[in-house]
Order: C-alpha cells, then structure tokens, then sequence
C-alpha cells in the first residue's frame, strides 16, 4: 500500500509500505494492506511504517493531524 505524508508546504513522505502505526485520538492503532476506508484525527506521536517485510518500523514526529485510508493508500495531512 501507499503512504503520504502531507504538509500545507509540501510533500514529506511517498513510499509503498506493509504497515502503518498511527497516533489516533484514542490510542495508536495499525493499518494493514486492505484496511476499511477511514477518515480520522491524529494526536502529536510518531507515524511508523514498515516497508518490503522488515521488522523493525522507521518513524516520524508529528504534532498532530488527520488521516485517510482508501483504497490502500494512507494519506497523512500533518501541521
């Protein structure tokens, strides 16, 4: 799946990933290849992502936002 990662400035992220940790409102929460389409708001934390099978996630601050997860693409709008 794809994951972008938005500033009103410009693009921070575009890479094809097998898995997303995102800081929700209500605790983190991971999205997987098919996920049910969503629309939902980000506290500050860390965006994760893990690409090509590894293990070990590679990650990104952010002060908070919104996400949308539709048909395999997760789009990170960040302030």
């Amino acid at each position: 799946m794809k994951l972008l990662v938005l500033s009103p400035e410009m693009e921070l992220l575009s890479a094809e990933v097998d898995a997303v940790e995102l800081p929700g409102k209500k605790g983190r929460f991971e999205v997987l290849v098919n996920h049910a389409p969503l629309v939902t708001s980000l506290v500050g934390g860390e965006v994760k992502w893990k690409t090509d099978g590894d293990e070990v996630f590679q990650s990104m601050e952010i002060d908070g936002g919104f996400a949308e997860v539709k048909e395999n693409i997760v789009t990170v709008c960040v302030e």
